[in-house]
């Protein structure tokens, strides 16, 4: 099967920390095929990335008040990142566990039994070592700042979730179909017609028409097959797109959005849309200075980003 395949190369990463998938991030489509869905909603927000804007998570929570009934809001993991410092993670903590919150990898590499093997990312051939050390470095930090008792309660959250909305079942993940971590629906990936393969396969083991994912920073929507939908909302705590001072959330819905749309399909009753996150840039922007000034391995990894966003458009993250 081509799922199989995409697994095994998975499977067959380096050992290398950052760049290895370890075995418990891992599980079948199949499991949330035979799940029940753990809320039902005609609206639903789901974005991850937030990497620590407490600024960005306080407007998403604001935004799904919005709307004529509250929208709950799911949170794919990786709502830590750049909050080490005690007061500012806490503050991002209970906000976002207030939420329907899901681990990414950094909240599972948080835990006291992952040890020191690195940031769990399993980042790709296509992305420097570099990039991998310091977000490595990132990652060990982060450790020294969360608390033994938060750092349980984040590992011990769910990997995926199966959500009801407007009668249609989606699945929120952190990374794919197949590993919290996983790269399968990134851009690069859904170039390849073999990826796309094993998505439509996925499609069909998981039973839902979208898959609601984040972990690889660039958003994208895509159509899978006639009728199947992957949205990444790339980073809901840092620009997404090159000049941009916002960050991006999917919001799922059977209703028109009372936000500003940057781009989005239908399928079925469901509108999926890619919506901006408006956040406080310069508050952010300085607690960012404060914890990671010049020389620190998130200044390097992460400023340029924060300050003009990446080299990537809106009509990037919605080509075929």
């Amino acid at each position: 099967m081509l799922a199989d395949d995409v697994k095994a190369r998975v499977a067959e990463g380096s050992d290398t920390p950052g760049r290895s998938c370890p075995l418990d991030y891992r599980y079948d489509p199949r499991a949330l095929g035979a799940g029940e869905p753990v809320l039902e909603s005609e609206t639903v927000y789901v974005a991850g990335g937030v990497y620590g804007n407490a600024w960005a998570l306080e407007r998403l929570v604001a935004m799904a008040r919005d709307e004529r009934a509250v929208a709950p809001v799911v949170l794919n993991g990786d709502f830590h990142w750049f909050d080490a410092e005690p007061t500012w993670f806490a503050r991002v903590d209970d906000l976002a566990c207030a939420q329907h919150a899901l681990r990414g990898n950094v909240e599972t590499e948080l835990g006291p039994e992952r040890g020191e093997d690195g940031c769990g990312c399993a980042y790709p051939d296509f992305v420097d070592d570099l990039t991998v050390a310091r977000s490595n470095a990132i990652i060990a930090r982060l450790r020294r700042t969360a608390s033994a008792a938060r750092a349980r309660r984040l590992a011990s959250l769910p990997m995926h979730a199966l959500l009801a909305i407007g009668g249609h079942r989606v699945a929120a993940v952190h990374g794919d179909a197949w590993s919290l971590a996983g790269w399968g629906f990134a851009t690069e990936s859904l170039l390849e017609p073999r990826a796309r393969a094993a998505a439509a396969e996925a499609f069909a083991a998981a039973r839902v028409d979208v898959f609601a994912c984040s972990h690889t920073c660039l958003p994208l929507l895509r159509r899978v097959g006639d009728r199947a939908l992957v949205i990444n909302n790339g980073a809901a705590g840092m620009p997404n797109f090159h000049h941009t001072r916002f960050g991006v959330a999917t919001r799922i819905s059977v209703h028109p959005s009372p936000h500003p749309v940057l781009y989005g399909a239908r399928i079925g009753r469901l509108r999926v849309d890619a919506v901006a996150v408006p956040y406080d840039a310069a508050a952010f922007r300085a607690a960012f200075l404060a914890a990671w000034p010049e020389g620190s391995p998130a200044h390097a990894s992460y400023l340029d980003r924060i300050e003009r966003g990446p080299r990537y458009q809106v009509a990037q993250a919605v080509a075929a």
